[in-house]
């Protein structure tokens, strides 16, 4: 669980550092209370035998409305709700589920994959970190601790399977909106 749950966290702490108005001191205190907030939140509610079993009480969405964990951990660092919206996408959904962490901005948006893990091996009560390998190629490539931003691929249709692209870590939030609508 920790690692999806530090590659969703690594994901918002990085459209927070899109901003002028966030200093890096807090997006880390943002980072640091969001992984213990959804790490107590998804506790009791992880099921690597059934992944897809709480998969809609794991998701995190910000539609007209912002998650109260976010919310939680904006206030923890000095933003408030105004300050969050202007910054993450109005549309975000992010699902956190065992070995995959998928988004998608926009109801009608193409889904992202933020990480993927062919690791079939766990324990059902387990709640701690597993040992997990990624099947995206850019995790193989030899990149030190890859973020979230530069190993992130996007599926043309669907959510697996389908044409992978690579996005360039240097993209700002606009030109990420762009890519992710063409």
């Amino acid at each position: 669980m920790k690692n999806e749950v530090k590659s969703a966290v690594d994901f918002l702490a990085n459209i927070l550092r899109t901003s002028k108005h966030v200093s890096e001191q807090q997006v880390h205190i943002f980072k640091e209370n969001l992984q213990n907030l959804l790490s107590s939140k998804f506790e009791n509610h992880w099921f690597p035998s059934k992944p897809n079993k709480g998969s809609g009480y794991r998701c995190i969405r910000i539609n007209h409305k912002m998650d109260p964990l976010l919310l939680q951990a904006g206030h923890s660092c000095g933003l408030n709700e105004t300050v969050i919206f202007s910054i993450i996408p109005k549309e975000l959904t992010i699902w956190v589920d065992p070995f995959d962490v998928s988004y998608r901005i926009g109801e009608n948006g193409s889904i992202g994959v933020l990480f993927e893990s062919d690791n079939t091996s766990f324990n059902d009560n387990s709640s701690s970190s597993m040992s997990s390998t990624s099947s995206s190629s850019s995790l193989s490539s030899g990149i030190e601790s890859p973020s979230p931003m530069s190993m992130m691929s996007f599926s043309a249709n669907s959510c697996k399977g389908q044409f992978m692209s690579e996005f360039p870590r240097d993209m700002g939030l606009k030109q990420f909106a762009a890519y992710v609508y063409s």
